[in-house]
């Protein structure tokens, strides 16, 4: 199994995680999505930046809250290593579960349409097609989910 706490998205081990994401996001969309999240972000209240650790201390994945307004956040940068079965629905649990002891009272996301694992991943574990939101009202290439939170 794996354990998870908080982490600075700027440690070297949380940076390997991240750069490993962004090349496997460059190669299904042709974009690794780096220009859509700032480590200062992750620094403010309301946000949380959530390193896993696989059986043996190894980073192995990572996902991140970002808050939007309100009682609304944003998940970013979810990744699961390769060989980490069960992990993203694992990590995606423990984010829902931390952004509603924060007081949010839904969770928005966007991918890319092509990237269709994620989608489906997302639609699985109860995520809702919603307009695009922000950065991503008008690109066609955007997809944005969001699920309310049970408090």
């Amino acid at each position: 199994m794996w354990t998870m706490a908080p982490c600075d998205p700027t440690a070297p081990e949380a940076q390997a995680l991240l750069t490993d994401l962004s090349a496997a996001l460059r190669a299904i969309t042709g974009s690794g999505g780096e220009a859509s999240f700032r480590a200062e972000d992750m620094r403010g209240e309301g946000a949380l930046f959530l390193l896993a650790r696989d059986a043996n201390g190894a980073p192995a994945g990572c996902g991140a809250i970002r808050p939007l307004a309100g009682r609304m956040a944003e998940l970013k940068r979810m990744y699961a290593a390769p060989g980490q079965a069960g992990l993203g629905s694992a990590l995606l649990s423990q984010l829902e579960t931390e952004a509603a002891r924060m007081g949010y009272r839904c969770l928005y996301l966007e991918t890319r349409r092509v990237n269709q694992r994620a989608v489906r991943f997302y639609r699985r574990h109860g995520y809702r097609l919603t307009a695009n939101f922000g950065r991503y009202a008008g690109r066609a290439e955007a997809v944005c989910f969001m699920k309310e939170l049970s408090c």
